[in-house]
């Protein structure tokens, strides 16, 4: 052990000796390191800002909407509600989410929680009613805390949902609105009507 403390000592002593001759060997690697982070901090940079562009120009035909599974269908929710400027956006649904699926805090500080329902055959699949909204009901603002409270589907509503959502207070975004949302630049909050009030100004007021 000695002779390999002693080895590993006189190796390290004639590297020292070797570096005070040649100094410019460890500023030339010096400056290699400084311009290496350099290079892998810009690059981290620019494909955060391309990240962001691509969230700004996000958008959605139907037909890639009905061919999602259901997590995928939270998830685009959840990509949509970034893209209108809600950083935070994220997906929680899943076993124990209590109706929600995605949560968002909008750019005037309310918190959104939001409910997906996806049909693989649109228009055409079985009607959103009353059941599902009486689950979000129940938990959307009591549980979540949430002040606008929404249900998307790809789909439709029933009548009778419809007019429970209407007297709950629920904000309800079918086929046509969603395919309108997705596929241009207006925030859900610039298509839907009877919104709570901001909880803080927001950008450009």
């Amino acid at each position: 052990m000695l002779l390999v403390l002693a080895v590993a000592g006189g190796l390290v002593v004639a590297l020292l000796r070797w570096l005070a001759a040649h100094p410019w060997v460890p500023v030339t690697l010096m400056l290699i390191a400084a311009a290496a982070g350099g290079a892998w901090l810009h690059r981290r940079r620019e494909a955060a800002r391309w990240n962001e562009v691509r969230a700004r120009g996000l958008r959605y035909a139907m037909p890639q909407i009905d061919a999602l599974h259901h997590r995928q269908f939270e998830e685009a929710v959840r990509d949509l509600m970034s893209r209108d400027g809600c950083p935070r956006a994220e997906r929680v649904g899943g076993a124990g989410d209590n109706g929600a699926d995605v949560k968002a805090t909008d750019p005037f500080g309310r918190l959104w929680v939001i409910q997906c329902k996806h049909r693989a055959a649109g228009l055409a699949g079985a009607a959103v009613g009353t059941p599902d909204l009486h689950v979000l009901n129940g938990t959307g603002r009591p549980v979540h805390n949430g002040d606008v409270v929404v249900l998307v589907t790809n789909g439709r509503f029933t009548g009778k949902a419809v007019d429970f959502a209407r007297a709950q207070r629920l904000h309800l975004v079918d086929r046509h609105l969603l395919a309108q949302w997705a596929a241009g630049s207006t925030p859900l909050w610039g298509l839907l009507g009877s919104l709570p009030g901001p909880r803080r100004p927001g950008p450009g007021s």
